[in-house]
């Protein structure tokens, strides 16, 4: 028979070794729970601050899919119906139709944005027009690109015809049957008493009610055999009131 010292010290051990078993299995649970729990965080894509950023400041542009909309809405928060332009030949003043919205509001819209400041009258015909909105920079161009790129549906409808005085929209003059508006430019009459050939292809959306005789001074400078003015002609300031 064994003596009970040895038996109970050997019982004593075992219990020891038991506490010990079970105090290792629960660190190595601990250990798996806390690594699982990483894992799963890791694998759980987080967007960037800078992405968030990013998207939050893009800035809104114009395009082909979004122009009328957004135009159709902003003609009817307007007020003002006249813009002055400023230029480096003097100053004249434009009164838009009410009735031809989205072409008045796109030259109200673009002459508050600061568009047609820093721009020239780029093309000048002889007895015919002056047409303007557009400049051989790259200001002109980054603005532009931040404003986006867009054109706009003719609208020739409403009873405006082209005389002399008529503030008028050019076409685009990429691939385009529809003579869809080129919306950064226009161009204003200045034959007498008109240029009736230009109705129905055309959208005449103002006229000139002040500064005739600057607009006349425009159209007599010397021109090369683009019809570019030797001398640039620019626009300093678009003001709408």
């Amino acid at each position: 028979m064994k003596n009970p010292l040895f038996r109970l010290a050997f019982s004593f051990f075992g219990f020891l070794l038991t506490l010990s078993c079970q105090d290792t299995k629960s660190s190595n649970q601990k250990e798996k729970e806390i690594t699982t729990e990483a894992t799963v965080r890791n694998e759980i894509p987080q967007e960037s601050s800078e992405n968030k950023e990013s998207k939050e400041q893009e800035p809104f542009k114009l395009n082909e899919e979004n122009a009328i909309s957004f135009f159709y809405d902003y003609e009817k928060t307007l007020t003002e119906n006249k813009v002055k332009l400023t230029t480096s030949m003097g100053s004249f003043t434009i009164e838009l139709f009410e009735n031809v919205p989205y072409h008045r509001a796109n030259f109200i819209f673009l002459a508050k944005k600061g568009y047609f400041d820093n721009t020239m009258f780029h093309r000048v015909v002889k007895n015919f027009i002056i047409q303007g909105g557009n400049a051989d920079n790259q200001q002109t161009a980054k603005k532009r690109s931040e404003i986006g790129r867009y054109l706009l549906p003719p609208d020739t409808r409403k009873g405006h015809q082209h005389h002399r005085g008529v503030i008028s929209m050019p076409s685009s003059d990429r691939d385009n049957p529809h003579k869809l508006a080129s919306p950064y430019e226009f161009f204003i009459v200045v034959t007498k008493p008109g240029s009736y050939h230009l109705d129905g292809d055309y959208t005449a959306f103002g006229k000139v009610i002040d500064g005739m005789d600057v607009v006349d001074r425009i159209n007599n400078v010397e021109v090369d055999a683009g019809d570019w003015p030797m001398q640039n002609v620019y626009i300093f300031k678009a003001e709408v009131f």
